[in-house]
């Protein structure tokens, strides 16, 4: 069996593939980056003007044969042209491709491309390639200085060296500000607040062994890295115009004087000349966050042998605890309660579920009492401290009232109630001790009218937390659901966290996983299918508000800097009663509770458990 790719390979390559021209670099570059199913090889046979297209015919029976040698791959039929790159860029047009890769100089030569106007309005991502090219590198070196194209570069030499087990090498070479002209100097600095994107990127790639260097001559110090390498990977400039120097002079004397192989990259993207260059590194994130949901995005049925999991609870010493936030669920909570009761205590994978009530006023507290489950009311735990409102109140106070060292919450509003809910997020964090807090997330269905929308729910989801988690915290943009009310943690975290006490708990929770443990330390797994009532559109406007609140609570925590006032923090709602509109104030007011661990009670408390 395949092992998983951590980083995947690009989904469609294009090599042309030229009468008079070796592909060979070209094609074990190709091999490297993306799966042979995944190459798309286009032959072209050029015929010069005035020259009959049919003399091509025997070139053409050739490359039929060459191209059959890769049954897996698409194989585009030869193209006989006078035009050759007018004929490429038509299957380009058509195809698509991820990334391009084409031999340098031959085949811009062959196919009578202008270099200069090629390079600058590129048809796609491409890749320059330089031979010789080792089909099984044992050293890479991606050279990254904070240009724009840095984030391609990277991904290649990552996608490579995981392929075949290869040392992944990166360089950063930085040129010293007295050494310039005033001009030269602001690009060196504005390179440099660049690289801060890819700095925070390979910060979290332990697999990458980096390098920096100061030197006035950031082409020699490339050129004498790269000899330890089989190959070296670089972003080309991103201006042009001065002949004879079309991928810029760091890139061209590497080209020039390396006696290894070269791969130059240049994304389709173009740069704005008023583009931020901080705006420019910050695009490599996606890097960590695509190696991130490969590594950390789990499936419930991944844990469906519960036996497993409870050899591996043992061996490792820890208990687990169950907390279930309620307010006015009679419908739901007995089914909820019966289901893990059944699966989950029977098989002593949990060890103990408690229902923390918030008031309700139906029979849901007395309907889990008589499934002999611990209730308890949120505003009567720890009095001293006062009683608020607020799903993230109940949460904190569970922490109180728990034994166990992992702590997972569901809602117990969940019509279609599985074991999967709760083992799907154990799971993970038995399995894999560097993760400390584990999200679920799930297809959300939404009724609308008579009609059941299959993926419908999930509005302040995609609307509100996840466009403010990727204008704030991209790393965080590759959780499914932040708001998903199933997840859980290690106590010894989730004790050192504050905890927002109403619907900014979620938000709040895992900004602060985040920026005490890093990206790391979060996993998340598929919980399949999530049935539950849907909340009024009123409401929902209500949680979009105070998770908005939440999100600048904490970029006021990050920058130091008040943002918001108490003023803010009231909402004023649009009613329609008796054919008129008018307004209705709302205060929602995201209040913060302090760490647990701070707390003298649960520290005296723990201490004698």
């Amino acid at each position: 069996m395949t092992p998983e790719r951590k980083y995947e390979p690009f989904r469609k390559v294009m090599v042309p593939i030229v009468d008079g021209c070796d592909p060979t670099a070209s094609l074990t570059v190709a091999k490297l980056v993306a799966d042979e199913d995944h190459l798309l090889l286009a032959a072209l046979i050029p015929v010069p003007e005035g020259q009959s297209l049919s003399g091509g015919a025997a070139r053409a029976q050739g490359l039929r044969r060459f191209l059959s040698k890769f049954p897996r791959a698409e194989r585009i039929r030869p193209q006989v042209s006078h035009h050759p790159w007018t004929e490429l860029a038509s299957l380009i047009k058509e195809m698509k491709p991820d990334l391009l890769i084409l031999e340098w100089p031959a085949t811009l030569e062959a196919l009578g491309v202008n270099p200069d106007e090629f390079l600058a309005k590129p048809p796609c991502d491409i890749a320059l390639v330089r031979g010789p090219i080792a089909p099984r590198p044992r050293n890479i070196l991606v050279s990254i200085r904070g240009g724009p194209y840095s984030e391609l570069a990277l991904r290649m030499g990552l996608v490579a060296a995981e392929a075949v087990g290869a040392r992944l090498n990166s360089l950063h070479v930085r040129s010293p500000e007295t050494a310039h002209t005033n001009s030269q100097r602001r690009v060196a600095q504005k390179r440099e607040a660049a690289f801060k994107g890819i700095a925070a990127v390979l910060a979290n790639l332990p697999e990458v062994n980096q390098h920096h260097l100061t030197t006035e001559i950031p082409s020699e110090a490339i050129v004498r890295f790269s000899r330890r390498s089989d190959f070296v990977i670089i972003g080309s400039t991103a201006q042009y115009g001065k002949p004879g120097l079309p991928f810029g002079a760091t890139a061209n004397r590497i080209l020039k004087e390396s006696k290894k192989g070269v791969i130059i990259v240049k994304t389709k993207r173009p740069v704005p000349a008023n583009l931020q260059q901080e705006a420019i590194g910050q695009r490599a994130i996606s890097v960590l966050v695509d190696k991130w949901f490969a590594e950390n995005t789990y499936h419930a049925d991944e844990f469906a042998d519960l036996a497993h999991l409870k050899r591996i609870k043992e061996r490792e010493g820890l208990s687990i605890s169950l907390a279930m936030p309620a307010l006015n669920e009679q419908r739901t909570v007995g089914k909820v309660i019966r289901s893990l009761q059944k699966a989950l205590v029977g098989a002593r994978l949990v060890d103990e579920i408690v229902l923390i009530d918030s008031g309700s006023t139906d029979k849901t507290r007395e309907i889990a009492a008589g499934l002999g489950i611990p209730v308890y009311i949120h505003q009567e735990i720890l009095p001293q401290y006062g009683a608020r409102h607020g799903k993230g109140e109940a949460l904190w106070k569970s922490l109180y009232v728990t034994r166990g060292d992992l702590i997972l919450w569901i809602d117990t509003d969940i019509v279609n109630i599985s074991p999967k809910f709760v083992y799907g997020l154990i799971g993970p964090l038995l399995v894999n001790p560097q993760l400390q807090f584990v999200k679920g997330f799930y297809r959300r269905p939404l009724h609308a009218g008579s009609r059941l929308q299959a993926a419908g729910g999930g509005r302040v989801t995609e609307l509100t937390a996840r466009p403010l988690l990727n204008l704030f915290y991209p790393e965080l943009s590759g959780v499914i659901q932040p708001l998903a009310g199933e997840y859980g943690g290690r106590r010894r975290m989730l004790e050192r966290l504050s905890f927002f006490s109403g619907y900014g708990v979620e938000t709040g929770l895992l900004i602060d996983a985040f920026e005490q443990h890093g990206l790391s330390a979060i996993g998340q797994v598929d919980l399949q299918e999530r049935i539950h009532h849907n909340q009024p559109l009123e409401a929902l406007s209500l949680m979009s508000f105070a998770i908005i609140q939440v999100m600048i609570s904490r970029l006021e925590k990050r920058y130091g800097r008040e943002i918001l006032q108490d003023v803010n923090k009231t909402m004023k709602l649009i009613r329609y009663s008796d054919e008129r509109f008018f307004l209705d104030v709302e205060e929602i007011s995201e209040l913060e509770r302090p760490p647990m661990a701070e707390l003298p009670e649960y520290v005296k408390d723990r201490r004698n458990s």
